[in-house]
């Protein structure tokens, strides 16, 4: 193939489209790997920070290589080969890390990670070499250098954008990963088997062809960790084989809420019996209560007090619409005058509640073991006692082990606002959920300790506990970092 025919093959329109495409390519792999990890190790600050790293230097790497083999091998030889071998690739991820996921679940989040950390560096390497090579191919004289390298780097850049957008807004909110996955790995391929016969013959374009058709096979019948892929959650419900009518609802790696089907006044988990008792102790008798939740989950707590209080109303903010969605279809959730379920961010949802509307606020919300930082900051917290009534009460679900310095962080913020917090928690302070109650009337220790099941405790007087904990603020809350992991 002589050099003309190659500048023909390789026009600009075609130059274009393979920086965009596969640059567009490498974040819409970044993106669903957070999904993929998620359901085994969780979903923090540190693992997006990670996968992104990994990702960067998955990009640096290969534009560094695809530069420096552009100029030394004709790049008409590894172009097509390159996308070939990349959509290939991607379609090995999912099976390897789902695999290797169930083979560690409940332990192995290092491995796992790791294994992830290679299975996207790959072939985002190769992806992103496609930029500098399909450059050097456009490259006529070097008065044009600029203009060349200028227009190829600003439409890979619009295509990383366009693969960002486009997964966050659209993809994974109606398609699953795995879906996704084979979709990318699929188009890659084809693109590459094209560039591939065009550009060196059909021969070279054999081994990765089969290469992804193995890596289809082993993508269809790897592990599916989801019963649903919501846009934020790896979901499913698991029935109690204890208990006939008592179902769990799993977001990612954690047990997430507990109902019984039949039965909305049985509490399963200890920190949805404290959120009871504080309430019953807090406002005794059966008087209805105008309710705030912030995070639906398995909507234990609404339905509790629907069946407890009658004529109470309750109202919902859950940011995940397929949680609820899965709430509907498997946990019985029929929403109506007493239950409202709202589908938005929880904050966004304080900001637009009454004033002085509402007996209760619960908190219980989270992503992996922590509560979004910014439902946990002294702006937050002041906006919710906006929305309680004089008498009201403020209830808080955390996690934390260890120094607990994530709770008493967020301790130390409810008293900026509150006079009275109190914190229920185990007596052997072995960690785990932390209820904190706040309120601008006394908290009734009393009554609720009688309600507390065992090896439960409220205390009210914090000093020596929090000590000198931050304030969370919109401007600091260091919550993931704050968090102390349960390492046992």
């Amino acid at each position: 193939m002589g050099k003309g025919e190659v500048r023909l093959a390789v026009g600009q329109r075609l130059a274009i489209a393979l920086a965009f495409g596969s640059s567009a390519a490498v974040m819409v792999l970044e993106l669903v790997s957070l999904r993929l990890v998620a359901p085994y190790i969780g979903l923090t600050l540190e693992t997006n920070t990670a996968v992104i790293g990994v990702a960067l230097a998955a990009i640096a790497t290969g534009a560094a290589l695809g530069g420096r083999y552009a100029d030394a091998v004709p790049p008409q030889k590894t172009l097509g080969p390159l996308m070939l071998f990349g959509g290939a690739l991607v379609m090995l991820i999912l099976p390897v890390v789902r695999w290797t996921g169930e083979a560690v679940r409940g332990g192995g989040s290092n491995l796992v990670f790791l294994v992830l950390a290679v299975a996207l560096f790959v072939p985002a390497s190769l992806l992103a070499a496609v930029t500098p090579m399909v450059t050097k191919l456009r490259l006529e004289t070097l008065a044009e250098t600029g203009t060349v390298v200028g227009r190829l780097s600003a439409y890979a850049t619009v295509g990383g954008i366009a693969g960002t957008v486009l997964t966050g807004f659209v993809f994974v909110a109606n398609v699953p990963v795995s879906t996704i996955v084979l979709t990318l790995g699929g188009l890659l391929v084809v693109v590459g088997v094209v560039l591939t016969v065009v550009l060196r013959g059909a021969q070279a374009a054999v081994k990765p062809v089969a290469l992804a058709m193995i890596g289809t096979a082993l993508t269809v019948v790897a592990p599916r960790p989801c019963e649903v892929e919501t846009a934020y959650h790896c979901a499913r419900v698991a029935k109690d084989p204890s208990r006939e009518n008592g179902r769990t609802l799993y977001l990612d790696q954690l047990r997430h809420s507990y109902v019984d089907l039949k039965d909305p006044t049985y509490l399963e988990f200890d920190y949805i019996k404290n959120f009871a008792a504080a309430i019953n102790g807090q406002y005794d008798g059966n008087q209805p209560l105008e309710a705030l939740h912030i995070g639906g989950g398995g909507l234990t707590m609404p339905r509790y007090l629907i069946a407890t209080r009658p004529g109470s109303h309750q109202k919902v903010y859950e940011i995940d619409a397929g949680v609820v969605e899965l709430d509907k279809a498997e946990l019985g959730v029929r929403t109506g005058p007493d239950l409202d379920v709202t589908v938005r961010d929880g904050r966004l949802g304080v900001r637009a509640e009454p004033t002085d509307s509402r007996d209760v606020v619960i908190m219980d919300a989270f992503s992996g073991v922590s509560v979004p930082w910014h439902l946990t900051t002294q702006e937050l917290i002041a906006d919710i006692r906006r929305v309680l009534k004089s008498d009201g009460l403020y209830l808080i679900n955390v996690i934390d082990f260890g120094g607990a310095k994530f709770a008493k962080a967020e301790i130390k913020t409810l008293q900026t606002d509150f006079p009275h917090v109190a914190v229920i928690a185990k007596q052997d302070e072995s960690g785990g959920n932390f209820v904190l109650a706040a309120a601008d009337q006394p908290i009734n220790s009393d009554a609720i300790a009688a309600r507390l099941g065992p090896g439960m405790e409220i205390r009210d007087d914090l000093r020596d506990f929090v000590g000198d904990a931050p304030v969370l603020t919109d401007d600091y809350a260091p919550v993931d970092q704050l968090l102390t992991p349960y390492t046992s």
